[in-house]
């Protein structure tokens, strides 16, 4: 049998140590260096906080960046400009690669119209809640003298009254009429003779009243449209009550 010498087992021993050698190096090589380098693995991009800019903001941030966008929804969100962003993914602070698309969610440029939703005979605070739920702003109140107290008694959009199931765009903000429990309490009668038509309407549905009989004297030397008598008259400290009627007189002939 033929034998090996000792060199020629050093040399097979070695010759594979140098192959695993070298094995290793590729491996850890190809790993550790070439595929962090081709993936830009060093070159990470912290992604920004877009939540609350325009859109041109928001791509100028991430042009800075060398990072794209993508808008892929939208939405309306009261009290913000339109074309504002809501929302993002990857969110802030992810770390990205170069060129990496940023998800945007934009608020939109129209509000939607919703149906106003029945709020009289609710107390305030449900009507508010009403509100808040259907998209609305928090209301404006307007205290009236009768006795359901913090009742909505009638709503309001832009100073004239609505109906339950008008259309208003969301986020709009409506008045609340709210009754302030005395309706019992006296007033003073508002003088008005003197005043025109329209400044008189004015003076008695701010004291809570109401406008009765309206007569018109064509022989009056008034100017046209002016209140030449009322009733109850404003002298000797008459009293009226929430809601009651004031009879008018007025110089000219009525409109057509």
């Amino acid at each position: 049998m033929m034998k090996i010498s000792t060199n020629s087992k050093k040399d097979v021993y070695l010759h594979a140590a140098i192959i695993t050698l070298l094995l290793m190096v590729l491996f850890f090589g190809f790993f550790f260096v070439y595929l962090p380098w081709s993936t830009n693995h060093g070159d990470a991009i912290t992604v920004p906080s877009l939540k609350g800019l325009t859109m041109e903001e928001a791509e100028d941030l991430l042009d800075e960046r060398n990072l794209d966008f993508e808008v892929t929804d939208s939405t309306f969100t009261a009290g913000l400009k339109p074309l504002t962003v809501l929302s993002q993914y990857p969110l802030e602070n992810s770390k990205v690669k170069q060129g990496r698309k940023i998800y945007l969610t934009i608020n939109t440029e129209t509000a939607p119209m919703i149906k106003l939703p029945k709020l009289t005979e609710m107390s305030v605070r449900s009507a508010e809640q009403q509100l808040l739920v259907s998209g609305l702003l928090k209301p404006d109140l307007e205290y009236q003298n009768d006795s359901r107290q913090n009742e909505v008694l009638e709503v309001k959009f832009g100073g004239t009254k609505i109906e339950a199931g008008a259309l208003i765009a969301k986020g709009s903000k409506v008045t609340l009429v709210v009754g302030n429990g005395t309706d019992s309490v006296e007033i003073d009668v508002p003088c008005v003779v003197g005043q025109l038509y329209d400044e008189a309407q004015i003076v008695i549905k701010g004291s809570s009243l109401q406008i009765g009989t309206v007569i018109y004297d064509p022989t009056s030397t008034e100017p046209a449209g002016t209140i030449i008598k009322q009733n109850p008259e404003c002298e000797n400290g008459n009293k009226v009550r929430s809601g009651d009627m004031i009879d008018l007189w007025v110089a000219g002939n009525p409109p057509n």
